[in-house]
């Protein structure tokens, strides 16, 4: 295990920044100031508020600053911070994130209070091992959110379905329903490559798979390639195009138009359909993607935030204490219901069972993956070989040829 070091939590879905902690052991009197760096929209002001008021009312002598971040040029932004002097305390970082900073060497190693103060053991999957590097625990879980499916109850109530799919063999026989009349059975852009990954998942595949430090691109397995053969059945029931993300056009767009049936995403999908089209407003469901067995919905990939602190953090002692009170049970529970967020832990699941879609979510997370815990994997989603796979997949072409060249040019890349 490397030397311990603190970590700055930095972003990765919405932010604000809090600072605040206690003060390192021996250290003199006077107050200490916890910098805080929290990406944008990770966070309300009302809740960021609410939370520094109360935890310097609860810790004397401490002062928490938050600085707000944002997303574009962050990633250098942070690697400057954590390798230089007397930079932030606590970093909001996205959970895919952590690797390539505790690359630098330069994180603090928070694993014994991930075991004694955090009940680590309970983390979502999803959040805690990409924080998770040789061993050493570097990202505290922050919050997560995935993928579920949005429907149109009154498309779904003219096709006779009465009650969402609990199996991937029954989604398909009732999205082939939908489809139909005018309608699409559901909208799925063909290059939406975060949702092909909980297919694969769900098959027992991997997008890379690591052997002695050396990661090699594993699309090509016969896992993968079912997961992939799948997506091609669930996308040709609807109009999305072979050849784009669901950013191309924007997915909630499309499904305002009242003729989807049925949508993939992240339950905060839910205000941009609205606002397109507020008609709709009482005629949305939701349920987890199914998966292969009725007792389980299908893996997802978790996105969110790990919270980080910096081996150079001046007030490291403080720190540890501002991000265990983020990470802990009252701010969890704060958190979740006021963003809509899934809590970092499965047992806290229950304190959004009355956010119907952040329950939804929620059921889903417990089955939550990352992806491939490589420094590199940045450089792989920059330029991006699984979208034009999963493209010539679509447009007919021989998937097992297109597997392996997408799965050589992940592993090249990984390897640089």
């Amino acid at each position: 295990m490397k030397n311990r070091h603190l970590a700055c939590p930095l972003a990765a879905a919405t932010a604000l920044a809090l600072a605040g902690c206690g003060m390192l052991p021996g250290g003199g009197g006077g107050t200490k100031t916890v910098n805080i760096w929290l990406m944008r929209d990770s966070v309300s002001e009302d809740f960021l508020n609410r939370f520094t008021e109360a935890y310097e009312d609860e810790h004397d002598g401490v002062e928490l600053k938050v600085t707000v971040q944002e997303w574009t040029g962050i990633g250098k932004k942070v690697t400057e911070a954590i390798q230089g002097s007397g930079g932030p305390d606590v970093i909001e970082v996205g959970n895919t994130q952590v690797a390539q900073y505790a690359d630098t060497e330069k994180l603090y190693d928070l694993t014994l209070e991930s075991v004694r103060d955090l009940g680590s053991e309970d983390w979502l999957p999803g959040l805690a091992e990409p924080g998770s590097i040789g061993g050493s625990q570097y990202g505290i879980p922050w919050y997560a959110a995935n993928r579920i499916v949005i429907y149109n109850k009154d498309l779904f109530a003219d096709a006779g379905i009465d009650k969402p799919p609990a199996t991937r063999a029954e989604w398909l026989a009732d999205t082939e329903k939908l489809n139909r009349k005018g309608n699409q059975g559901i909208y799925l852009a063909g290059q939406d490559w975060y949702t092909l990954a909980g297919f694969i998942w769900d098959e027992g595949g991997e997008l890379a798979t690591d052997k002695g430090g050396e990661w090699t691109g594993a699309l090509d397995s016969p896992a993968a390639r079912r997961g992939m053969a799948y997506y091609k059945q669930l996308q040709s029931l609807g109009s999305g195009p072979k050849d784009a993300d669901e950013q191309n056009p924007p997915q909630a767009d499309v499904f305002a138009k009242g003729d989807v049936a049925q949508l993939i995403a992240v339950p905060s999908a839910v205000s941009a359909i609205l606002k397109a089209n507020p008609a709709l407003k009482d005629k949305l469901g939701y349920f987890p993607i199914p998966g292969a067995k009725a007792d389980q919905p299908c893996a997802v990939f978790t996105g969110g935030s790990d919270l980080i602190i910096p081996e150079n953090a001046p007030e490291r002692g403080a720190a540890l204490d501002v991000v265990k009170a983020l990470a802990g049970e009252k701010w969890q529970t704060e958190l979740a219901r006021a963003m809509g967020y899934v809590p970092n832990k499965r047992g806290l699941a229950s304190v959004v069972a009355g956010q119907e879609a952040t329950a939804v979510m929620a059921r889903g997370a417990a089955r939550g993956r990352a992806t491939p815990n490589s420094p590199q994997w940045a450089d792989v989603e920059a330029d991006n070989p699984i979208k034009p796979y999963m493209t010539a997949v679509l447009q007919g072409e021989d998937p097992a040829k297109a597997a392996r060249q997408a799965s050589t040019a992940i592993t090249e890349t990984l390897a640089e």
